[in-house]
């Protein structure tokens, strides 16, 4: 069975930092682009940052140079290490795997994959 298990996410202060993990169980992914995005309730979903399949990184201007995606060797989990967090940041943040994340970041992805995780959420306090 095909999932992504993602984890890391939880509460901190501002100006704080949290690692997101996600892993893809089932299949190798690694001809896919990888990434997160985030969510808040009655608010459109936002591109967080994502990294393709040649290990090329794209972030969302709100967190760049603040947020830092990566892969393992394996590329089959990748990881967000998010510092200097905002509250502003507080969101359900959602790992994502071919279609979904190329779609949002304009990423060509040919690896005919479209998964989602179940989210984790991250909140920050001010």
């Amino acid at each position: 069975q095909v999932q992504l298990v993602e984890s890391g996410g939880g509460s901190v202060q501002a100006g704080g930092s949290l690692t997101l993990s996600c892993t893809a169980l089932g299949f190798t992914s690694s001809s896919c682009s990888m990434g997160w995005f985030r969510h808040v309730s009655g608010e459109a979903r936002e591109g967080v940052a994502a990294i393709e399949a040649d290990g090329s990184t794209i972030y969302a201007d709100s967190v760049k140079g603040r947020f830092t995606i990566s892969k393992d060797s394996s590329g089959n989990s990748i990881f967000l290490q998010m510092n200097s967090l905002k509250p502003e940041d507080s969101a359900m943040y959602y790992c994502a795997i071919g279609t979904t994340i190329a779609t949002i970041f304009g990423l060509f992805d040919t690896c005919g994959m479209d998964l989602l995780g179940g989210g984790t959420p991250v909140t920050i306090s001010s």
